[in-house]
């Protein structure tokens, strides 16, 4: 969604404490997909999976761009995040 011209830093940084809150809404409901993940996989190279990195990368590049994000920062920190979760699904499949 985009914004308009704001009329001060107060309201510039109240529509960031908003967005913010939807940001982290949104990865709470990622995390719980991302927690049933391992259920479907056995191994840590299915974990892994780099060709489904890739391919995440490649689509959240191309939203980036079409939202007007710079897709060199959107992909910094999708592979942080997925990262993050490839971690725990692997401390997952290494507890079975």
């Amino acid at each position: 969604m985009a914004t308009g011209e704001y009329a001060s830093l107060d309201e510039v940084r109240a529509a960031i404490d908003r967005i913010d809150g939807e940001i982290v809404r949104l990865l709470g409901e990622r995390s719980a997909c991302v927690a049933q993940v391992p259920r479907f996989k056995a191994t840590p190279e299915d974990v892994q999976a780099p060709a489904r990195v890739e391919q995440v990368i490649a689509r959240v590049r191309a939203l980036a761009a079409e939202h007007g994000a710079d897709p060199d920062l959107v992909e910094r920190l999708y592979r942080t995040m997925i990262a993050g979760f490839i971690e725990y699904e692997l401390r997952v499949i290494a507890r079975r």
